[in-house]
């Protein structure tokens, strides 16, 4: 059981994320849904739309829909899986790599304004020391 001091700590550090993660997806130009597809096949490679749903934790048919709107905007290609000629593979395209680099960096630029513009110098030491101990937690 957590001491009232850690529980306390927890509710504030998890009140206040949530509104910064809110606030960075003002910065969104891409929906969310699109991007999370978009970031999996950056980080993971090609997959099906089965794996892709599986790794979303949706449908398979909400997931066939937003690989369908992502080809419309030719920000992913399909092509033969390699050993099943049943399946095929989603990946990204040069235009949606550039794309997720494009939101990825709104998101980044717009926190590190708010970091120049609201934080002192010691402020921005205590930040970049906390950022460590919450990948830590993350993690964990």
């Amino acid at each position: 059981m957590p001491t009232s001091e850690a529980a306390a700590i927890a509710a504030e550090l998890r009140t206040a994320m949530g509104k910064l993660t809110r606030r960075v997806k003002h910065e969104d130009r891409i929906p969310l849904g699109q991007v999370a597809v978009l970031g999996v096949l950056d980080r993971d490679g090609a997959m099906t739309t089965s794996d892709l749903a599986a790794d979303q934790r949706v449908r398979p048919q909400s997931m066939a829909r937003a690989v369908g709107l992502l080809m419309e905007q030719h920000l992913i290609t399909r092509r033969a899986h390699p050993t099943d000629g049943r399946k095929s593979l989603v990946e990204l395209s040069d235009a949606g790599r550039a794309a997720l680099e494009a939101e990825r960096g709104r998101r980044a630029g717009w926190l590190a304004q708010a970091i120049e513009a609201e934080l002192t110098d010691e402020e921005r030491t205590v930040l970049a020391r906390s950022a460590t101990l919450l990948e830590r937690l993350a993690t964990r």
